[in-house]
């Protein structure tokens, strides 16, 4: 089996990074709103978490292994090997707009 690699030490710098700062966003975020009286919108947070995140992440990840390139290039690629619509490219480009507006918040 190939080992998986980083591409680049910024890459996986960038994704160490990350990952700290979500987990600490929502151990802070959970924290606060059960300190305020916010317990009953963290047990609904985490349901959707679990309910609809998860599997978005997860499909995220099988499609990137899948096409080993960007959302919009896997995209056109599985819609030329699969014989999926290539409307699926405009999925790709709406993707890369969901995190550039989750992550300028």
């Amino acid at each position: 089996m190939q080992q998986r690699v980083w591409s680049s030490k910024l890459y996986f710098l960038a994704a160490a990074i990350g990952s700290a700062v979500g987990i600490s966003n929502i151990w802070k975020f959970t924290y606060v709103a059960g300190e305020n009286g916010g317990g009953a919108f963290i047990m609904v947070y985490v349901f959707a978490l679990m309910c609809i995140a998860l599997p978005a992440l997860i499909a995220e990840f099988t499609i990137g292994r899948r096409g080993k390139m960007g959302v919009v290039r896997t995209m056109d690629r599985l819609s030329e090997t699969e014989g999926i619509s290539p409307k699926w490219r405009y999925y790709g480009w709406l993707a890369i707009l969901a995190v550039f507006i989750a992550l300028s918040f």
